[in-house]
C-alpha cells in the first residue's frame, strides 16, 4: 500500500472520538484484588492516574505487573474492588458499551503481537476493522501517517512482520496502538529484547507520543533507565506472598528522582539490580528442599513467583 492506494481490509463504520469527561483521574483502582484459586496476585490495590500522566510500573517477576495492566483495560476482571475509567466502573458496562470504551485504549504488547499472515499496513489498520475509522479521517492516510510518526517509511506497508527487525516490529505495534487516537496507551515491556540504542529509540518515541497527543500512558517495565527517562511517576509492586502481614503491595509510589533516595531496601535493591535478600531466599529454599538439585530449586522458586 502506498499513498493514494486502498487497504484490502473491511473497515467498520466511522465513529466520532468521544470527548473525555471532567473527571480528573482517567484511571482509578479502588481496593482491587485479583485471586486465582488460592494464589493472591494483587491485594487491595488503590491507585489514581491523572490525565496526561506517564506511569511506569516496576517490580520483580511474579509481582502482578502485567496482571494489573490487563485489569486496567478489562481483559481481566478483579476478584474484588473496582476499576474506573473516566469515572465509570468498567465492569458495570454491557458488551456493547465495553466495546465502545475500548476505542479509547491502545495496547503495545511485549512482543508486538503482530499477525504474521497480514501485511504491516493491514496490521496497523486492524483496530479500524473492529471499531471503525475516526470520523472525517481516511484509513489509508492514517496508516501511513502513524507509521511515519514512528520512523517507518511507506514501503514497509506491503511487508510481513517476519521481514522486519525486532525494533521495527515494536514500532509497528506502537503505530497500531495510536491508530484510533486513544486516551490511554498501555505498554507491556516495550524495550524487552532490544539493544540499548533501539531501546532508547522506543523511549524517545513514547516521549514524542506524549508531547504530540493528550494521552495518558501506563508502562510495565524491568528497565530502570526507561522508567526514569520516560515516566513522570514510578510505582513499584512486590510479590504478595513475600509481604509481611498488613504490608501494602505498593512499595513505592513517587517520582523518578525520589526513587533514588528511598529508604526501603527492597526498592533500592531492585533499582540497583542487586540480588540482596533474594539470594538469601534461594539459599533458604535449598535448605528447605534439601532433596532438590540447584536447578530444581530455582524452578521451584520460579513456580512460586509466577504471575
Amino acid at each position: 500500500m502506498a499513498r493514494g492506494s486502498k487497504t484490502i481490509l473491511i473497515l467498520a463504520p466511522e465513529f466520532n472520538i468521544e470527548s473525555p469527561t471532567n473527571v480528573s483521574s482517567l484511571v482509578e483502582t479502588r481496593e482491587m484484588s485479583l485471586v486465582f484459586g488460592r494464589q493472591t496476585v494483587l491485594n487491595r490495590i488503590s491507585l489514581s492516574i491523572p490525565r496526561g500522566q506517564t506511569v511506569a510500573i516496576i517490580g520483580e517477576s511474579g509481582c502482578g505487573k502485567t496482571m494489573l495492566l490487563k485489569s486496567l483495560v478489562g481483559l481481566l476482571k478483579p476478584t474484588s474492588g473496582k476499576i474506573l475509567f473516566d469515572g465509570v466502573d468498567i465492569h458495570s458496562l454491557n458488551d456493547v458499551d465495553m466495546t465502545r470504551l475500548r476505542r479509547r485504549f491502545g495496547f503495545v504488547f511485549q512482543n508486538a503481537a503482530l499477525f504474521d499472515s497480514m501485511t504491516i499496513g493491514q496490521n496497523v489498520a486492524f483496530p479500524m476493522t473492529q471499531h471503525g475509522v475516526p470520523s472525517g479521517k481516511n484509513a489509508d492516510t492514517l496508516v501511513l501517517d502513524r507509521l511515519a510518526e514512528v520512523g517507518l517509511p511507506d514501503a514497509v506497508v506491503v511487508k510481513r512482520p517476519a521481514q522486519l527487525s525486532g525494533g521495527m516490529r515494536k514500532r509497528v505495534g506502537l503505530a497500531r496502538a495510536l491508530i484510533l487516537e486513544p486516551d490511554l496507551i498501555l505498554y507491556d515491556e516495550p524495550t524487552t529484547g532490544l539493544d540499548p540504542i533501539m531501546s532508547d529509540v522506543i523511549n524517545e518515541l513514547i516521549m514524542r507520543t506524549r508531547r504530540k497527543y493528550p494521552v495518558t500512558s501506563v508502562m510495565v517495565t524491568h528497565d530502570m533507565h526507561s522508567a526514569k527517562k520516560v515516566a513522570d511517576r514510578i510505582i513499584m509492586l512486590y510479590p504478595y506472598s513475600r509481604l509481611e502481614k498488613g504490608e501494602s503491595q505498593v512499595l513505592f509510589d513517587g517520582t523518578p528522582d525520589e526513587i533514588d533516595h528511598t529508604q526501603d531496601r527492597r526498592v533500592r535493591q531492585f533499582v540497583r539490580g542487586e540480588a540482596g535478600e533474594r539470594l538469601m531466599e534461594m539459599r533458604a529454599a535449598r535448605t528447605e528442599n534439601a532433596g532438590l538439585g540447584d536447578l530444581d530449586t530455582l524452578k521451584h522458586l520460579d513456580a512460586r513467583g509466577e504471575e
